[in-house]
């Protein structure tokens, strides 16, 4: 960033970190190993919609920017209750969910709308229900690193199981230091 910048207090946006993701399937080992959690089969990719170098404001541009065909391939657009647009996929071998996941997220970056990425959410469920409860794994683009997110109803979280993801996984995924960027993602519409 420039002199002129600062004076004008313009700002770079931060571009996201999309090779992390790859890290994920390694980790699910862990999971598997230590907390009997396996992958859902679903995940969902988080943006805010608007332009870039091009505009994409209806699902139908996002698909077809995407180039995924709804249903073709498990994948739908959804709208949150804060406005954010969602890219659900599914797909029972996590390995390709991440690789499609990411090819979204690189087109994306590719047609100016990186900086509109704000996470990756990737399901985990109890092997054996109903053990300690579900998780979802949250990538956060800006920072490059997960966190753990255990909802148990409406409006609470399962903190201690955060936590003891946490310790299991300090070692395969970079995990986000900042607990305070561990955000609750109620309403989540991934399973």
């Amino acid at each position: 960033m420039g002199l002129f910048d600062t004076v004008f207090g313009r700002t770079k946006q931060v571009q996201p970190k999309l090779d992390n993701l790859f890290a994920l399937p390694t980790a699910a080992l862990t999971l598997r190993t230590s907390l009997d959690l396996v992958p859902s089969g679903h995940a969902g990719l988080c943006f805010k919609a608007g332009s870039g170098e091009i505009e994409v404001n209806s699902d139908a541009d996002i698909m077809s920017l995407l180039n995924f065909e709804a249903g073709a391939d498990a994948a739908t657009i959804a709208t949150d209750d804060l406005g954010f647009k969602w890219l659900l996929l599914t797909n029972e071998d996590l390995d390709e969910l991440v690789t499609r996941l990411h090819s979204a997220n690189e087109t994306l970056v590719e047609h100016g709308l990186g900086p509109r990425l704000l996470c990756a959410v990737f399901g985990f469920s109890p092997a054996r229900p109903p053990g300690e409860g579900a998780v979802k794994m949250v990538y956060l683009f800006k920072q490059g690193s997960w966190y753990p997110f255990a909802p148990i109803a409406a409006q609470d979280r399962n903190n201690e199981l955060e936590l003891r993801v946490r310790s299991f996984l300090g070692t395969d995924l970079p995990i986000e230091k900042d607990l305070s960027r561990w955000m609750a993602l109620w309403g989540l519409p991934v399973s």
